[in-house]
């Protein structure tokens, strides 16, 4: 269902943040923000989202700015995978 006829994946959403918290063993936490427009007023309102993310290596800390793409559930909050480090933080 998910694979299409010529054996390739289907696209999957990616995400850009900056890490918030390191929370235990290979697990990080990022911050992504988004500006929408208010649908009545007009004002740009600033939404904030949360994702546990998986990162196999420990390279993410506290303050980097990363790139994240969704995966399988690979626990009860982690449905996330770290893609890369795009600029390290000021630690």
């Amino acid at each position: 269902m998910g694979k299409t006829e010529t054996g390739q994946r289907g696209t999957r959403k990616t995400r850009q943040g900056m890490v918030v918290r390191k929370s235990g063993n290979m697990t990080i936490v990022v911050v992504s923000e988004s500006r929408r427009k208010h649908p009545i007023y007009g004002k740009i309102v600033r939404h904030t989202s949360k994702f546990h993310v998986h990162d196999e290596k420990n390279e993410a800390s506290v303050g980097d700015n990363v790139c994240i793409v969704e995966s399988r559930p690979l626990s009860r909050m982690k449905r996330w995978r770290l893609l890369n480090i795009v600029e390290k933080g000021s630690s």
